[in-house]
């Protein structure tokens, strides 16, 4: 009996033995598996790959990954190659608020008492494009400065003369005196590609030499601004203010586009940004450096504006935002579209072969021609296409060229600059004085004389006849080619006198 009681606990301390055996060996087991499946950071790309092949039965499900053939993106060259030749802008602008003097109000001659004179400084970025000196940056960047000084990458400084600037498309076109300055060349930005990576270079919040990354959001983006160009790249880069007029590159740093305007609800950035394509800014610096105005093309036709119809006739503005094309609506009085044949309600599909989709591929492609070249327009009407041949024309009609001195000596006016000491013994802070006066003249038609000071002309300080060029070449891309000029003849009360330019 104690035998067999001996046997059963034996056999009792055996069974726990090889239990515990058991339990241990499979507790190892299992936690070297567990150990090895929570190792994160030494999983590789073929564990991951072996992780997708389970869902991949059909080839249908694949996990994404940030890497490719070639690795991570790597910006460094672009970024190397962009960023000694963008600059910092600073302009300086110079504005003098005026009172009425009461007494003169209510007894009817309203003459303005000038006050201390307000310096108000601003910032930007720009581009050198050549190795002597010019530079495409934002004319908002530049508009009204009295001085714009220039802050390159290796912390030269140079005072800048403006060339030329355009509100229409936001471009100006600036110079440094050198001849051997870094530049950026020219990419193509017609074939960037949406989702394609790109580099905004500029000094967003004075932080000068930014460099930040992005991908194309959207190409001929339109109702971005009110008026002037409708066909900007958009990008998600980091864009803020102080990036205007930096440039846009690809990863070759190549210029593809000049950052121009953010969308924001809060003044920052908030992830859309938005750049003057290089095809357009290129040709705009071009024109102003040739001939101090830009020289804009046109069809002479018009085409529904989607927006408005939107608000009263949606189901219109549904119809008209599925045509693949640009609606011919209507022509202006004097159209080379209507000339070459093109009628009403024809769909504009190619300029010289290059597909047309929307509005702002139109002006895109429009932007790259002067008045007299000659350009083929594919059309369809009633399903059918037709080739037309068109010779594009001005705005006003015809085919010549406008250079900005042409009006400046339709004025028929010499000038004379003023001394620091005279501007402040008459109390003002801008002016220069008219020199001398052609009977013929724009000027001696409105009644303007010799002696005659002119502060400002369409609310901008003039204190140089550059100034004087640049505003009427700017005036002369306005549709209502006015010039409104506040001056005085010493001693004499304030005067405004408006000139019209269109008759020239």
């Amino acid at each position: 009996m104690n035998t067999n009681k001996t046997k059963n606990v034996l056999f009792i301390v055996l069974i726990a033995v090889v239990s515990s055996v058991v339990t241990l060996f499979g507790y190892n087991v299992i936690n070297r598996n567990s150990v090895a499946n929570t190792s994160g950071n030494t999983v590789t790309s073929e564990e991951i790959g072996a992780y997708s092949a389970t869902f991949d039965q059909n080839k249908n499900v694949v996990l994404t990954n940030l890497t490719t053939s070639d690795g991570y993106p790597d910006f460094t060259e672009a970024a190397k190659r962009s960023v000694d030749g963008v600059v910092h802008v600073k302009t300086k602008t110079v504005s003098q608020q005026q009172y009425i003097n009461p007494f003169d109000f209510f007894f009817g001659f309203g003459d303005r008492m000038p006050s201390q004179p307000r310096e108000r400084v601003g910032f930007g970025s720009g581009v050198i494009i050549s190795s002597d000196g010019y530079i495409i940056t934002n004319n908002h960047v530049v508009e009204n400065a009295n001085e714009v000084s220039v802050s390159l990458n290796d912390n030269r400084e140079f005072i800048a003369k403006v060339i030329g600037t355009d509100p229409q498309s936001d471009i100006a076109l600036i110079k440094i005196e050198g001849d051997d300055f870094p530049y950026l060349t020219f990419g193509n930005s017609d074939e960037l590609q949406v989702g394609e990576w790109v580099l905004a270079v500029g000094n967003p919040f004075n932080l000068t030499s930014t460099v930040t990354a992005g991908i194309v959001s959207a190409k001929n983006r339109s109702n971005v601004m009110n008026g002037g160009i409708q066909s900007f790249i958009q990008v998600d880069a980091a864009v803020n203010p102080g990036n205007s007029g930096g440039a846009l590159v690809n990863t070759r740093g190549e210029l593809v586009g000049i950052n121009t305007a953010i969308f924001s609800q809060t003044g920052n950035f908030t992830g859309y940004a938005f750049a003057v394509p290089i095809s357009i800014a290129g040709k705009v610096a071009a024109d102003l450096k040739e001939y101090g105005a830009v020289q804009r093309a046109y069809l002479g036709i018009q085409v529904p504006n989607i927006e408005n119809i939107r608000r009263n006739d949606p189901e219109r503005a549904r119809e008209l935002s599925q045509i693949s094309g640009v609606l011919v609506e209507d022509f202006s009085d004097r159209s080379a579209a209507k000339a070459a044949g093109i009628e009403k309600g024809d769909i504009i599909t190619e300029i010289n072969n290059v597909p047309i989709r929307n509005f702002g591929e139109l002006q895109n492609q429009l932007n790259r021609y002067r008045p007299g070249d000659k350009i083929t327009v594919t059309a369809k009407r009633n399903n059918r296409e037709h080739k037309f041949n068109i010779e594009l024309k001005n705005d006003e009609g015809n085919t010549e060229i406008t250079r900005s001195t042409d009006a400046l000596s339709q004025l028929g006016a010499t000038f004379s600059q003023i001394s620091s000491e005279r501007k402040a013994k008459l109390g003002i802070s801008s002016g220069i004085e008219v020199a001398t006066v052609e009977p013929s003249g724009l000027f001696r038609k409105e009644g303007i004389n010799k002696g005659f000071i002119i502060m400002r002309i369409n609310n901008t300080p003039v204190n140089s006849e550059n100034d004087i060029k640049s505003i009427v070449a700017s005036t002369q891309n306005r549709q209502d080619k006015v010039l409104l000029i506040a001056g005085f003849y010493p001693n004499g009360r304030t005067q405004y006198i408006a000139i019209d330019l269109s008759g020239q």
